[in-house]
């Protein structure tokens, strides 16, 4: 498999540290909200290069954090009356109601940045120790920028011209612009943890390099994030870690685009900022995960209600087939006959196309594109009356791919209430006697209860409007 490196701006050959086992650490939220499309976008994606890893025979360690002290947390917690541990795990709850929606599986860790504060005190000591950091006058702890010859190598921006932007916020003593905190000495009322240095909290950066230390190891297969993370978090990360370690970081960078809403960027002020639950009580969430992964993921996408409709009638075609296929194995007996089994035979062709566009940084776009060929050749082999044997070889190759996007996850209802069957029941027996007129009443009936029939050789199928 190849993959776009961020660091080197360059697709390259994954080749993982320990032979068969790859190492994934993903930024995850900050949780003082409930998240945003924006969000769902790296967590859907790198769920599905975590699905499609394994799907390849690899063992997948994959770490994703949760930031759990943070500026925007105590400012939330105090326009609530209430403390950041309060409003913490009511976020990180409803990220985990939003992520099972989107059908993303739990990391193998969540660590939380307040679960490893020794560890964070632990590499910040080093870094002073070393001299790449220091501690200020109020108690914060600063990382020097200028002492690490390779800051900017992520972003492939020269220090002076990242300089060139840098400002010194309110509070903020330190040496130069460009440095940031590693260590923030609490302000009155805050919460705070002992330090060697102030009673204070971990900045925002320093954590991610403890987790992904203390989980994974110095050196880590495969960092993502949002492009958003490029500069200054993930600059950040690889600056205290590799002065810190004495060791690459990572060797592969990943970084999904951005999403834009109506084509604009998404921001409160322009009142064109959604949520992951208020598009999803609309529309769902398998559209959301379906739209994040019909692009390829370092393109941008264009939010808007067009697209996400576009997305659910692409779901429902496969929820067609899918219905086919189930349909059809109940109805269905026998072995394959010489001509099923070529058929069968050529499914073959959709899982080496499928992992082709995959392992060609993980083209997800494509991918999709041959699951509809797969789809449309199934349908079509599925019209005349297949035997079982046949119709389970295409649920299989269907199952398959389906499973590595992560799509085809919700179980529809699936039960008729009596008087829906009776209807069905009473139209069978006018067709049966040919009594067509109360045939297409009942129809019509039915209809208007949003139960849609389609007659087969096989028998009646429905499916709920």
């Amino acid at each position: 498999m190849k993959i776009f490196n961020t660091l080197t701006r360059q697709k390259e050959e994954l080749v993982p540290i320990n032979e068969g086992e790859v190492r994934i650490y993903a930024c995850g939220p900050t949780v003082y909200n409930y998240i945003h499309i924006g969000n769902s976008r790296p967590i859907c994606v790198f769920d599905t290069l975590r699905r499609y890893l394994e799907y390849r025979g690899y063992k997948v360690i994959f770490v994703q954090n949760f930031t759990d002290i943070d500026d925007k947390i105590i400012n939330r917690a105090n326009e609530e009356g209430t403390d950041y541990m309060t409003v913490s795990e009511k976020y990180i709850a409803e990220y985990k109601t939003d992520a099972k929606g989107l059908n993303v599986r739990e990391a193998t860790v969540h660590p939380r940045a307040t679960e490893n504060i020794d560890e964070i005190i632990s590499i910040v000591s080093a870094l002073v120790e070393k001299g790449y950091a220091y501690r200020a006058e109020n108690g914060d702890v600063y990382f020097r920028t200028n002492k690490f010859d390779e800051y900017g190598k992520l972003s492939h921006q020269p220090l002076d011209d990242l300089k060139a932007g840098a400002r010194i916020s309110v509070g903020e003593i330190k040496e130069d612009p460009m440095d940031f905190a590693v260590w923030k000495a609490a302000k009155p009322g805050e919460p705070f943890w002992d330090s060697p240095w102030s009673k204070g909290r971990p900045g925002w950066h320093i954590e991610c390099s403890a987790m992904a230390r203390r989980f994974l190891g110095k050196t880590i297969d495969i960092h993502c994030g949002g492009q958003d993370l490029v500069f200054p978090h993930h600059e950040n990360e690889i600056a205290q870690s590799e002065c810190c370690n004495g060791v690459p970081f990572a060797h592969y960078w990943m970084h999904n685009g951005y999403i834009n809403v109506n084509n604009e960027k998404m921001s409160k002020s322009k009142g064109n900022f959604f949520t992951t639950r208020d598009v999803a009580k609309e529309y769902g969430y398998e559209p959301i995960r379906y739209l994040m992964l019909s692009s390829h993921y370092r393109s941008p996408i264009n939010y808007s209600i067009e697209v996400i409709e576009q997305c659910k009638a692409a779901l429902e075609r496969l929820y067609n087939c899918r219905d086919n296929i189930r349909f059809m194995l109940e109805k269905s007996q026998g072995s394959m006959t010489d001509t099923e089994k070529a058929v069968a035979d050529g499914f073959a062709k959709y899982r080496e196309r499928f992992i082709e566009v995959m392992d060609d940084d993980l083209n997800t776009a494509d991918a999709i594109s041959v699951l509809f060929e797969l789809v449309r050749e199934i349908n079509t082999a599925l019209t005349g009356e297949p035997s079982k044997e046949f119709v389970k070889a295409a649920e299989d190759i269907f199952t398959e791919l389906t499973n590595v996007l992560g799509l085809v996850y919700v179980e529809k209802e699936d039960s008729l209430d009596e008087e829906i069957e009776n209807l069905i029941a009473q139209r069978t027996e006018a067709r049966k006697n040919k009594d067509w007129a109360t045939a297409d009443k009942i129809r019509d009936q039915l209809k208007a209860m949003n139960i849609v029939l389609e007659d087969t050789p096989q028998g009646i199928k429905w499916h709920r409007a």
